[in-house]
């Protein structure tokens, strides 16, 4: 089992930034894959970021594109989400997820979910 504990997040006006951070516990020698999903009320869950455990290679959404930047402390089994010019449009619930198998694209393919943090971001 693995469990995932958030921090970070909340209120921002349009240009400022934020740091998530999703600490891993348990069995995080079997993570593959650490990254972010986000989902407003209504709306699909989303792929933010992902960072391949083992390889330290990286994938972001276009919408976040030379703006957010994952990183991670192996030593902490920590993911980080440094999130700079925020825009409205990013406002959502955020929630880490991680990945057993492969970094996949979908939320389905996530074995394990941190509890969620609201990041708000106003005009």
């Amino acid at each position: 089992q693995v469990h995932l504990e958030e921090s970070g997040g909340g209120s921002v006006q349009a240009g400022g930034s934020l740091r998530l951070s999703c600490e891993a516990s348990g069995y995080t020698a079997n993570i593959f894959c650490m990254g972010w999903f986000r989902q407003d009320p209504g709306e699909a869950r989303e792929v933010v970021a992902l960072i391949n455990t083992r390889r330290d290679s990286t994938y972001y959404a276009d919408s976040v594109k030379g703006r957010f930047t994952i990183s991670q402390d192996k030593a902490k089994s920590t993911a980080f989400l440094q999130m700079d010019n925020l825009k409205p449009d990013d406002a959502a619930m955020y929630r880490c997820a991680a990945a057993l198998a492969y970094c996949g694209m979908r939320w389905d393919e996530y074995n394990y979910w941190g509890q969620g943090t609201q990041v708000i971001v106003s005009s």
